[in-house]
């Protein structure tokens, strides 16, 4: 008995030696200070992978073995070949370079795709990709030549300019930059990428650029309040338009370089102790008030500078919100700012009052795809923090004031348009005049 329990005992643990896991060779991943470039949360490219994903060019080592982007291998060694016709310098001081700053490199790249680069081909791929981009962007910065492959076909410029901001797409801007400066330091590579990417537009970059999608984020000013809680659910446009407030497109900035500074003007202090003074309904219906200096000042307004809607805006908010989520979740102030569009567009409708007032360029065509667009781009983002917390609180007092929520039941049912309204000024003239006449025997029957 004693020896088949020790025999069964010895098989239960040579069975618990044969299924124990070799954790020998695995290394802790770490995010290394320089890290700056990063896979796309699957949570985030589960909504909608394309925006991410390049369609002509991989830059970088996450997209460089896919088949369907090798077409334009010969065209990144044909630009490689003409740099190196140009300049006196051979390759080998430019690998040297690379070979040097390796483990910097490395160290760009989050822990997954840094621990499948393969050493042996890494400073090939790098400088392959550099010189491709340097000299397209000398090239682009020179006068068009209509025998440039790229440049001269401008659906090709725009599309290899779209997978140039991908954050999956990307080379560290150090290396490109010391690269660039082994060649020339007049224009400076900063100087050059943001004519390349932001032509005819004056740009002011006062942090350090980690790469071309970070390069877009430094694009936008960033608000200028401080940020608050994360913001809760609020009111759609339409009612907040209903409820009276007013929205008026931010005027006098550059075309999207401020679209971020949304912000609300307060009407006279006076609103305040007398709600009663929002005129609104009467500014709705009768647009020709709006002269009134004394009405206009009244009304409370949020000034939202004009947002460009393209087919290219979802792409590049989709990679600057990823980039944050992953980068700059403290300071993730694009995805606060999607979070409010989110929050003020609902419907269709939303998108046709904000079209209406010149908040929205719609160059999609449909209000309902904008409408959509703006309201996928805030799936499973998670915000920390918020900008626009003051704004968003504001709005909510603004909506919950119980003389704007009557204002909005006002202007719902008898002051929509002008004709509803005058039929409503109408009736309550009919009302009065009998009213009166039912009084004049009794009031005046003694005169």
């Amino acid at each position: 008995m004693a020896t088949g329990a020790a025999d069964t005992s010895q098989e239960k643990v040579l069975q618990c030696e044969e299924t124990i896991i070799d954790v020998t060779d695995v290394r802790d991943p770490k995010w290394a200070p320089e890290c700056c470039i990063y896979k796309v949360p699957k949570r985030l490219s589960k909504v909608k992978e394309e925006p991410y994903t390049p369609k002509l060019i991989s830059i970088g080592p996450v997209h460089h073995s896919k088949d369907e982007l090798k077409d334009m291998q010969m065209v990144k060694e044909c630009y490689f070949k003409a740099f190196f016709l140009r300049t006196c310098k051979g390759q080998k001081e430019f690998a040297c370079i690379i070979e040097k700053n390796k483990d910097k490199i490395c160290n760009c790249y989050a822990p997954e795709i840094s621990q499948r680069i393969e050493n042996e081909n890494f400073v090939k791929m790098v400088l392959l990709d550099s010189i491709f981009i340097i000299e397209l962007f000398m090239r682009s910065n020179r006068e068009e030549d209509e025998n440039d492959y790229i440049l001269s076909k401008p659906w090709l410029k725009d599309g290899i300019m779209q997978d140039l901001i991908l954050l999956e797409n990307q080379l560290p801007f150090f290396i490109l930059d010391k690269l660039y400066q082994h060649y020339t330091s007049n224009p400076t590579f900063l100087e050059l990428a943001c004519n390349y990417f932001f032509p005819n537009k004056e740009m002011r970059i006062e942090k350090q650029v980690k790469h071309f999608t970070d390069l877009q984020r430094n694009f936008f000013v960033r608000p200028t309040q401080k940020p608050g809680n994360p913001i809760e659910h609020r009111h759609s446009a339409t009612k907040l338009d209903m409820a009276g407030l007013i929205f008026q497109k931010g005027g006098g900035e550059e075309k999207n370089r401020h679209l971020l500074h949304v912000e609300i003007q307060k009407g006279n202090k006076l609103l305040e102790i007398f709600p009663c003074f929002n005129c609104s309904w009467l500014l709705h219906c009768l647009p020709c008030l709006k002269k009134i200096p004394f009405l206009e000042s009244m009304q409370t307004r949020l000034v939202i500078p004009h947002f460009v809607v393209d087919n290219k805006t979802e792409d590049l908010f989709r990679n600057l919100m990823a980039l944050e989520q992953c980068h700059y979740p403290n300071e993730a102030y694009i995805c606060n700012y999607i979070l409010l569009l989110d929050f003020l567009i609902n419907s269709k409708d939303d998108v046709e009052l904000l079209v209406e007032e010149g908040i929205i360029v719609n160059s999609l065509g449909s209000n309902k795809a904008v409408a959509d667009m703006v309201n996928k781009l805030g799936h499973e983002i998670v915000e920390k923090n918020s900008y626009y917390y003051n704004v968003a609180e504001d709005l909510n007092k603004y909506y919950r004031n119980w003389w704007n929520k009557n204002m909005e039941s006002l202007k719902t049912v008898y002051f929509r348009d002008i004709w509803r309204g005058t039929a409503t000024v109408v009736g309550i003239i009919v009302l009065l005049v009998t009213v009166m006449n039912f009084l004049r025997p009794f009031v005046f029957k003694h005169i």
